[in-house]
């Protein structure tokens, strides 16, 4: 009875492009997880998940060569393909791991804003310097992702012209970082 359901066109134009595609939701969601992994340095997991990558990717591919006239088959795995960098990179976004570094530059005062990040416990080093019509203050923070949204709803709050860029850390060591979680709690 179940080798019949597998020839049955319930299987053949529903669950067979519906599993397909599936698949090359999981392969290509672990894949872009593993590539960030990679670029932070994070070898052994990288690896793992890169066998598991692989491995539903032959499972997919192999439906695909089975079945060459079943075209629909190719658009259910190119769905898969663009649905799993959305879910791949949606996962990552929630994730938020990792370091940035936040270059801020502005010509106008900081006194506030530097006591309003210092009070939510982000370190921060501010350097003077001459921009293109006036002297400017260049301040640099390293953050948690996570907090990326508060650091910038910040300067927004107190210094709405500021011209700031934000880029990935790969590694950043003795610094002074907002506490969060267990570090906050055992203090209290």
């Amino acid at each position: 009875m179940l080798p019949d359901f597998f020839h049955s066109p319930l299987f053949v134009w529903a669950v067979l492009p519906l599993l397909i595609f599936c698949a090359r939701v999981a392969d290509v969601t672990i894949g872009t997880i593993r590539i960030i992994f990679i670029t932070r340095g994070m070898k052994v997991l990288a690896t793992f998940l890169g066998f598991f990558e692989v491995l539903i990717w032959l499972l997919a591919i192999s439906q695909i060569i089975r079945h060459l006239d079943h075209y629909f088959y190719f658009v259910a795995y190119a769905g898969g393909f663009a649905m799993g960098n959305y879910v791949g990179i949606t996962i990552e976004d929630k994730i938020a791991m990792g370091k940035l570094v936040l270059r801020m530059i502005t010509g106008q005062e900081t006194k506030e804003l530097i006591v309003h990040l210092k009070g939510k416990g982000y370190g921060m080093t501010v350097v003077d310097g001459h921009g293109a019509k006036a002297p400017v203050k260049l301040i640099y923070i390293i953050i948690d992702r996570r907090h990326l949204e508060e650091v910038t709803e910040i300067i927004k709050k107190f210094n709405p012209k500021a011209f700031y860029s934000v880029e990935d850390v790969r590694m950043a060591k003795e610094g002074v970082f907002p506490m969060t979680g267990a570090k906050r709690r055992s203090l209290i």
